[in-house]
């Protein structure tokens, strides 16, 4: 459960750097792996969750609530540390 405390954290902490109107990014790793990447938009007040794979490709799905995107990243996170 902290876990996911942390990543709402890291969410918000996005969130309120909203009014210098650039957008945000961070990368969720497990033992160096990135194994995804969110960017937050605010003039639509949006997520893009890009997630990566063994061969370096990416997929992008977007979310306009915070908790949803939280619980996507956890569970990436958690299938990672899992691997």
């Amino acid at each position: 459960m902290s876990q996911l405390l942390g990543i709402i954290q890291r969410l918000q902490a996005m969130q309120e750097v909203k009014d210098s109107g650039e957008v945000q990014q961070r990368r969720f790793e497990v033992n160096g792996k990135t194994l995804c990447q969110v960017k937050f938009f605010p003039a639509t007040n949006t997520y893009e969750l890009e997630v990566f794979d063994d061969k370096k490709h990416s997929n992008k799905y977007q979310f306009d609530d915070i908790d949803i995107t939280a619980i996507e990243i956890f569970d990436i996170v958690q299938e990672g540390s899992n691997a």
